[in-house]
């Protein structure tokens, strides 16, 4: 499912328009970024938890010429699956 798609399916279960739905998907994601840019985590119970981890400079390849590089360090987002959401699988 990509964003169009998820769009659409709460338009359809909310009764609402299409517009309003995708307003409410902007709000949601840039509030959990926002959130995770102040290094806070974000759990929805049922759900799960965003969190933001660092990553350490590493080696790494580059595919096209497999030339060796430096890949820096930098920040990256982890999702954690809550116990009810896996439960469904």
């Amino acid at each position: 499912m990509n964003k169009a798609e998820l769009i659409e399916q709460i338009s359809l279960e909310a009764n609402i328009h299409k517009s309003e739905a995708k307003k409410v998907i902007e709000i949601f994601c840039e509030s959990i970024i926002q959130t995770l840019k102040s290094a806070a985590t974000v759990t929805i119970k049922g759900f799960g938890t965003f969190s933001t981890i660092n990553l350490a400079e590493r080696k790494g390849n580059n595919p096209q010429t497999r030339e060796a590089i430096i890949i820096k360090a930098h920040k990256s987002v982890k999702f954690k699956t809550g116990k009810e959401f896996a439960d469904k699988f």
